[in-house]
Parts: C-alpha cells; structure tokens; sequence
C-alpha cells in the first residue's frame, strides 16, 4: 500500500480485505448480534468482541464511521488550539484503532508517538495488522496493550488522550475514573460517544468532570459554562458523512452509497483554547433569500440568527455552512 495515500483512503483499502473467507450472512449476523450488544446492557467483566471473526466483521462495519466521527472532533479542537502539536497520543479503549488512524491524519506531517489500550486482545491483533498494512509509518509504531479500561486504570503522561466510544461500556463508576485519569494525565482529552440523549449524557458528565479537574471546553462549546440545553428536552450532537460498504448495505438495507454518522463529543485542553466564537448547532435552514443558523453561543445561550442577501459576504458564508462549523467563519 502506498504510504502517501490520505489517512481515510488508507483505512478503507486496509478494511477491504478484512472479510475475506468470512461469508456475507456469517458477518451480518456477527455485526446485528454486537450492535444488541452494545445498544443493550453491556457486561463489564469482559470484553464484547470475542474472536477475530467478531472483530472484523464489526471493525468492517464500524470502524470508518466511528474514524469520521473523531477525525470531526480532532479537527475542531485542531481548531481551537492551532498551536498545539502532540508527540504523544494515548487512546483508551481503542479497539481496532479508528481514532488512532484519525490521529494520524490530523497530524499527518508530525503525528504522535501512539499507544492503544484495550482489554479484548483480538481487537488489538487485528488493529496491529492493520495498522502494518496501512503503510503509514506513525501507524505501524504503534503500540498495541492489553489493559483492563476500568478505576484501576493508570496512565502515562500523554499530550493527547482520546476516548471513543467506550464510556457506555463501562459502570458509572469506571466511566467517573477513566474520565478523571485522562484529565490528570493529558494536556488535551477528545471525548466521544454516540448522538443519542444518552451519548450525550455521557458527554455532559464527562464535560462537568473535566472542567473540574482544571481543563478548559475547547470543542465544540464556545464556554466552559453550564450547557444551556434543559436536560430531557433535548441533546448536542452532530453528523459526519461516512461512505458505506456493502457490509454496511447488506446489515442497514437501502441503496445510498453513504449515511452520517451521529456524535456527541466534548474536546478540553489544560492550556488556553482559542474556542469558536459561535457554534452551529443544527443543521443550516436554508429559505429563499436567507438563512437560518441556531447558535451556542459564548455567554452560554441557545440563539437563532437569520443571515440575508443584505449581509452579502456572510450570507454566502451561511449558505455554505455546516452543522457543527463554527460561526462566524474566520473570525479574528
């Protein structure tokens, strides 16, 4: 595989062999029985990820929309501290290693020196194998251990430690610890879990446990306040394009070659961040001659802003914005 080939490119090359030898209805089956799984009341005395088969039929499936969502939250905290450049990246409960292969493109010409901790050894055989047929040389220094994700965990210092979805996995107790070490030990910590009310819910506790070990919101809040959504009423989250396979078609139906990929995240540094001056919170209203935009803004309120042929540069800003962009664009 050639090593100049874009990070995403290189996993979806490095995902296409996965299933070989693994019948198509053998690998839906695996993927309908892991998503109860994870959707359901997960054990925390051991993994869910059994055996290889387990593993790639769910990396195959899952890995390119969970490596989207993170490669979305690593570029707005890339964002909100454009100075900072990690040499080191630990990434708890990384699996098979989307976030790893997201961190690597994020920092494409200086990437971190990355350790993966998971406790389902068949998950980190085939994230190895992967990551040494990636052909991308921060990759396949990786290292690849074994560690129970739980309040016994112990972390090195780190400059960046990623979290991905893995808090719903673990008891409320493990969820407040693992939380509480990765602030203790980074100097930035991304935070990600599924765009449900419950991901979210995640998030929230996370964001609150966070701050109060001393780190600032540098994504996708504009504040380190209260969220002013009411609890109940509604939730944060945001969407990335993932392209889909024909695992993807075969386990969901329909025939589009893409679906988004819904998240909730929360990125926090222990130095300054420079966060958006505004965040985009729902997707643009786009009406005849104007613009709908609901906002979070800095002082911690839920705004709607409607932008208009008059604005002239700014409303074709706001013609182009996405969910989850920051607004105004390039502002200072």
């Amino acid at each position: 595989m050639n090593a100049t080939l874009p990070t995403a490119d290189a996993l979806r090359s490095a995902l296409a062999g996965l299933l070989d030898g693994l019948p198509p209805s053998q690998a839906a089956r695996a993927v309908d029985r892991l998503i109860a799984n994870y959707r359901g009341t997960t054990p925390t005395d051991a993994p869910v990820l059994r055996d290889r088969s387990d593993v790639a039929a769910y990396a195959a499936y899952r890995m390119p929309a969970t490596f989207e969502a993170v490669r979305s939250a690593l570029g707005a905290l890339r964002d909100a501290a454009p100075g900072f450049t990690p040499a080191t990246h630990t990434d708890i409960g990384g699996g098979t290693g989307a976030a790893t292969w997201a961190v690597a493109e994020a920092w494409e010409d200086e990437a971190p020196r990355t350790t993966v901790l998971d406790w389902a050894e068949p998950a980190l055989e085939l994230g190895r194998e992967l990551a040494a047929a990636s052909g991308v040389p921060a990759l396949r220094a990786a290292r690849w251990e074994r560690s129970r994700i739980s309040a016994s965990l112990r972390l090195e210092s780190s400059d960046l430690v990623t979290v991905s979805y893995v808090l719903k996995e673990l008891t409320e107790a493990d969820r407040a610890a693992v939380v509480t070490e990765a602030a203790r030990t980074a100097q930035a910590v991304v935070i990600v879990e599924p765009g449900t009310p419950d991901g979210y819910a995640r998030i929230i506790e996370a964001r609150d446990r966070l701050i109060g070990a001393g780190l600032t919101v540098a994504a996708p809040c504009p504040h380190s306040g209260d969220c002013p959504i009411v609890p109940g009423t509604d939730w944060c989250h945001f969407a990335a394009r993932v392209s889909r396979s024909s695992l993807h078609r075969q386990v969901k139906g329909g025939s589009l070659p893409y679906e988004d990929e819904k998240f909730s995240y929360v990125a926090a540094t222990r130095f300054p961040p420079e966060p958006a001056p505004s965040r985009i919170v729902r997707k643009p209203q786009i009406r005849k001659g104007l613009v709908l935009l609901d906002l979070c803004e800095p002082e911690g309120a839920l705004t709607r802003t409607t932008t208009t042929k008059r604005h002239g540069e700014l409303y074709k800003a706001a013609r182009d914005a996405g969910w989850g962009d920051a607004w105004p664009p390039h502002a200072g």
